[in-house]
């Protein structure tokens, strides 16, 4: 290699990195600053390493390749929820919000490294199949998930209707892996489900927060309220919700309330600094909520009930939830890419920070079916995630505090969320059942 190359090298790759950093958008510099010592020698650094590998690794590398995954390190370094997102990725988050897509019908996560189902999605292809709640999935048509990002894995298992997949999960108990072949089907995610429970108590359950859970829930509400019975109380279900998108969350929070703070959002930046507000309805819903939540229960959901809960709006009971109280953004960047990564963290209206801390329900109920085992307190939580943010940005943990990892690995061994919802089932449900006697208690006790 010439020095007239390696000196392209070194500049064409100084150059990309720049670009990179100035394309993200709102809350960085629009230049690296020559002045910076500390940059500077950073990027000289980053370069060399990067000729030294091209000119003298074993095998031939792909330097747009290594490129990549040295920003996918320095982001994903920061914390779990933030990420670079290649074209195929940056896709994927973007059909997500819309509720619609070709697949198998399951949610997964990466617990320990390994792709995990949190819940197969109630009439699809995997729930039909038998596909649980903490199976661990290895392959996809026969390829190692092993080295997989969970995006890459959604991609594979993602597809067009009719086109088959295989898929290979070993699961707690059996002894060898189990084999599915799936054919893939059009997966629609109804983010807002309900039922009477009694005459005058409705039930409602929000699966995700996505484009349009606001108008469906306001349509629902209406449906509910103008019934042959007046409603006298409302069950508002958030267990297993992982969150979504920010402004539906506060949307639907703004549709129980008449004034005040719904969250505040702390960046370090000013213009990442904001305070959302509730305005007044045209329908007043004066009837008592109780809202449910668990350790499944995320981001969106966590605002609804943090914002309910300091208004007295609702009783909250369950168990304690996630505890992601972290904004994310994601800018676009050149050729498809995007940047997700943290601007901020939220704040209940009495200032009350959720971040690896959760909401803390009034009344601890714990999730189980009547007489079945309850196993809530195996869920993993934000706080457990690797490189998390604290609650404040200058908390920091005790010295001698130690990781507790004895149940990690356990999951929920009651009925998924995302399965059927029926009335016989909601009454075996041991959470929506105390929920409605909390609301018949107040209905007689306020008669």
């Amino acid at each position: 290699m010439t020095i007239k190359k390696k000196q392209n090298i070194k500049l064409w790759f100084v150059i990309i990195i720049a670009l990179i950093f100035w394309s993200i958008g709102t809350g960085f510099h629009h230049d690296l600053s020559a002045s910076s010592d500390e940059t500077y020698k950073g990027l000289k650094l980053f370069s060399d390493v990067i000729e030294l590998v091209e000119k003298n690794y074993v095998d031939e590398v792909d330097t747009k390749e290594l490129i990549q995954k040295a920003v996918q390190g320095l982001v994903s370094s920061l914390d779990p929820h933030s990420a670079l997102l290649p074209p195929e990725a940056f896709e994927e988050l973007q059909i997500g919000t819309h509720g619609e897509f070709g697949g198998i019908g399951i949610v997964i996560t990466m617990q320990q490294g390994v792709i995990t189902v949190i819940s197969p999605i109630e009439g699809t292809p995997a729930y039909k199949a038998g596909i649980k709640a903490g199976d661990k999935i290895i392959k996809v048509d026969g390829e190692l998930t092993e080295d997989m990002m969970l995006w890459e894995a959604v991609k594979k298992m993602r597809g067009p209707k009719g086109e088959p997949v295989v898929i290979t999960i070993i699961r707690k108990g059996v002894l060898k892996p189990i084999e599915f072949k799936l054919v893939r089907d059009i997966i629609s995610i109804i983010s807002v489900k309900s039922l009477v429970l009694q005459p005058g108590y409705g039930y409602i359950w929000i699966t995700n927060f996505q484009d349009n859970t606001t108008n469906d829930l306001k349509q629902t509400l209406e449906k509910l309220e103008s019934g042959d019975v007046p409603l006298k109380g409302l069950v508002l279900d958030l267990r297993d919700n992982p969150g979504g998108l920010l402004n539906q969350s506060i949307l639907v929070t703004d549709l129980f309330l008449e004034k005040g703070k719904i969250v505040s959002i702390k960046g370090r930046l000013k213009e990442h600094t904001k305070i959302f507000r509730a305005h007044p309805n045209e329908v007043k819903r004066d009837y008592p909520i109780v809202v449910l939540i668990n350790g499944g229960s995320a981001s969106a959901s966590e605002i609804v009930a943090g914002a309910l809960q300091d208004h007295k709006k609702a009783i909250i009971i369950g168990t304690t939830s996630f505890g992601k109280g972290s904004v994310q953004t994601v800018e676009a960047l050149r050729d498809g890419y995007g940047l997700k990564f943290t601007i901020a963290r939220y704040y209940t209206p009495s200032g009350r920070s959720i971040q690896a801390q959760g909401i803390i329900p009034d009344i601890q109920v714990k999730q189980r079916v009547i007489d079945r085992e309850e196993a809530d307190e195996g869920l993993m939580k934000e706080k457990d995630l690797k490189n998390h943010l604290e609650a404040e940005p200058d908390a920091k943990k005790d010295a001698g505090e130690k990781e507790d990892t004895r149940n990690k690995h356990r999951h929920p061994k009651v009925k998924s969320m995302h399965e059927s919802l029926t009335l016989e089932g909601l009454l075996e449900d041991n959470q929506v059942m105390r929920a409605l006697d909390i609301l018949r208690s107040y209905d007689i006790l306020s008669g």
